[in-house]
């Protein structure tokens, strides 16, 4: 069954079943494959993208259900790796193995939309991603730094915001 979906910006039509979890949608159809598999059960959270700006394990989710949503993908933060969450992963080494940080990405981003200087518990609380090489020292690290980066004005702006 053909199912409309706007991920990253673009428009898509994947032909599966209505209960296929939007993960396989993304990694098997689109061939989107920086969202991992982990647990399948959602609670790892190395499949999490953003629908609607929100961080959900696209493994729990029926493709039916992301219909009319806007879904980003750790491809859709931005197109060279200079999202400042991207950004502060590499000056702090935070991946090892690697295979959970887009999701942790993802869920770092959103945290960060809703709370842009997070303390530690709430990073803790907020990213609640597994990772087995166990870099979460690191991950709070790069957190704390992409929220500075994040709050500090462009160079050359003067600190306004010219778009008002």
């Amino acid at each position: 069954m053909p199912f409309p979906l706007t991920i990253n910006g673009l428009q898509y039509v994947v032909d599966v079943e209505p209960e296929t979890p939007l993960l396989w949608a993304i990694r098997d159809t689109l061939d989107l494959t920086g969202t991992k598999y982990g647990c399948g059960i959602g609670q790892c959270g190395a499949c999490t993208v953003h629908v609607n700006g929100q961080a959900v394990r696209s493994c729990s989710i029926p493709v039916s259900a992301a219909v009319g949503t806007t879904i980003t993908t750790i491809e859709g933060l931005s197109v060279d790796g200079t999202h400042p969450v991207q950004l502060a992963w590499k000056e702090f080494d935070a991946p090892q193995c690697g295979y959970c940080q887009s999701g942790m990405i993802m869920s770092a981003v959103a945290l960060l939309q809703r709370t842009s200087a997070p303390t530690d518990d709430e990073i803790d609380s907020g990213v609640t991603n597994a990772c087995r090489c166990g870099t979460y020292y690191r991950v709070r690290q790069a957190i704390h730094r992409a929220a500075a980066l994040m709050s500090t004005p462009p160079a050359g702006s003067g600190g306004r915001n010219d778009d008002v």
